[in-house]
C-alpha cells in the first residue's frame, strides 16, 4: 500500500474509533438494563428469544416470516424538477409485529408507522436502485450527499433512498437513538422484518413506475439490510452491500459488549441464534454471485473488514476493498467503478 493510502487509513481508522466511543456513551443508558443482566439471566432471555422465533418454517420458506407487504399506494410529492423529478413518497407501512410480547412497545411509535422514500425518476422507465442508508442516518439533505447519485443518474438508472424503521422521519420523538437495532434482541429482529417489509414496497413503487430491472445498494447498516434482502427477494437485478455490518452478535462482541472472558463466546453463539431468522447466513442468497459485489473499507473500525470477508464468503460473491475507513471512506471513487462495472457486465447499464 502507498505510504498516502497508509496515512489517509490511519486518519480513518482514529476517526472512526472516536465516533464509535461518542456513540458507545449516548447509548450507554439504553444499554444499561439490558447490560446489567448476569451471565446466566442473559443466556435465559436469549435461549428464549431464540424459540420465539426459531420455526425452522422461517428459515426454509422466508416470505413466513418477511411477509411480502400487500399493494402499495403511495402519497407522492414534487420535492424539486430536474431532467427529471425528485419525489417525496409515503405509505402506510404494512407492518404487525410478529411477536405479541413487543407489540405494544414497537407500535407505540406513531412516526414509525408510516414508509417514506425519496425518488429520482426520470420521464421514461429505466433500471432502479434502492439505496438504504446506515444507522443515525437517514435525512435527506445528509444522504444526497452520502450517495453518488448524480454519478448513478447518469449512468442511466433512477434511484429511490428509503428509510429504516425508526430513523430520521420515523424516528423518535425526543430525538433519542433508534431503538433499532439495539439492546433488546427482539426490537432487532422485528425491525428487519419491518424493513424488508419497507424495501420491498420501494422496490413495488419503481416497478409499477415501469422500472425493468431493480436492485439494491446498502451502506452499513444498509449492507446488512440489503444482504438479509438478497437472501429473500428472488427478483433482485444486482445487490451491493457498501461497509456492511454482517452480524449483530459479532459487532457486539467488537464493541466489548459481551464480556471479555471465556462467558463473552458462550453469549456471542447465544445472540447469534437469538437473531438468527433475520442473519444474512441464515439462508442462500436468491441473487446469483456474478450479480452481487461485496465492499469492504481497510481502515474500517466500526464494521471492519471481517464483516465484508464474511458476506463475500456466505454468497460466494466478489469483494472489493478500498483503503479508507467507515466514515472517511478514501479511495470509494474505485468501488463505485467497481460497482459500474457490474452493472456493465449484468446489462443494467
Amino acid at each position: 500500500m502507498k505510504l498516502s493510502s497508509r496515512i489517509l487509513g490511519t486518519a480513518a481508522s482514529a476517526f472512526d474509533r472516536a465516533v464509535v466511543v461518542a456513540m458507545q456513551t449516548r447509548n450507554r443508558r439504553v444499554r444499561a438494563r439490558s447490560e446489567s443482566l448476569s451471565h446466566d439471566e442473559r443466556m435465559e432471555k436469549l435461549a428464549w428469544i431464540r424459540d420465539a422465533y426459531g420455526a425452522k418454517e422461517h428459515i426454509e420458506n422466508p416470505d413466513s416470516y418477511f411477509v411480502p407487504p400487500t399493494k402499495i399506494d403511495p402519497k407522492l410529492r414534487r420535492v424539486r424538477s430536474d431532467e427529471g423529478e425528485v419525489l417525496d413518497a409515503s405509505w402506510p407501512s404494512t407492518f404487525d409485529p410478529f411477536l405479541d410480547d413487543v407489540r405494544g412497545s414497537y407500535m407505540a411509535h406513531d412516526a414509525n408507522r408510516t414508509a417514506h422514500a425519496r425518488l429520482f425518476v426520470s420521464k421514461t422507465p429505466r433500471p432502479a436502485v434502492v439505496l438504504i442508508h446506515g444507522y443515525m442516518a437517514g435525512h435527506w439533505a445528509l444522504e444526497e450527499r452520502a450517495w453518488p447519485i448524480d454519478w448513478i443518474r447518469r449512468r442511466g438508472l433512477d434511484v429511490a433512498i428509503v428509510l429504516l424503521p425508526f430513523h430520521a422521519l420515523r424516528g423518535r420523538a425526543d430525538g433519542g437513538a433508534p431503538p433499532f437495532p439495539g439492546a433488546d434482541p427482539r426490537f432487532t429482529n422485528e425491525g428487519f422484518r419491518q424493513a424488508i417489509a419497507d424495501v420491498r414496497g420501494a422496490i413495488a413503487i419503481l416497478r409499477d413506475r415501469g422500472a425493468p430491472a431493480v436492485g439494491v445498494m446498502g451502506m452499513s447498516l444498509g449492507g446488512y439490510t440489503t444482504s438479509l434482502l438478497a437472501t429473500v427477494e428472488k427478483d433482485l437485478a444486482f445487490a451491493v452491500p457498501l461497509i456492511p455490518l454482517a452480524s449483530i452478535a459479532d459487532f457486539a462482541q467488537d464493541q466489548g459488549r459481551l464480556g471479555t472472558d471465556e462467558r463473552s463466546l458462550l453469549q456471542h453463539r447465544s445472540l447469534e441464534e437469538a437473531n438468527w431468522v433475520v442473519s444474512p447466513f441464515a439462508r442462500p442468497s436468491k441473487v446469483a454471485p456474478n450479480r452481487m459485489l461485496i465492499v469492504g473499507a481497510e481502515a474500517d473500525r466500526i464494521t471492519p473488514i471481517r464483516h465484508a470477508e464474511r458476506l463475500a464468503r456466505h454468497f460466494e460473491a466478489p469483494l472489493h476493498r478500498f483503503h479508507g475507513g467507515h466514515l472517511l471512506q478514501f479511495g470509494r471513487s474505485e468501488a463505485f467503478r467497481e460497482v459500474r462495472r457490474l452493472w456493465q457486465r449484468i446489462g443494467i447499464v
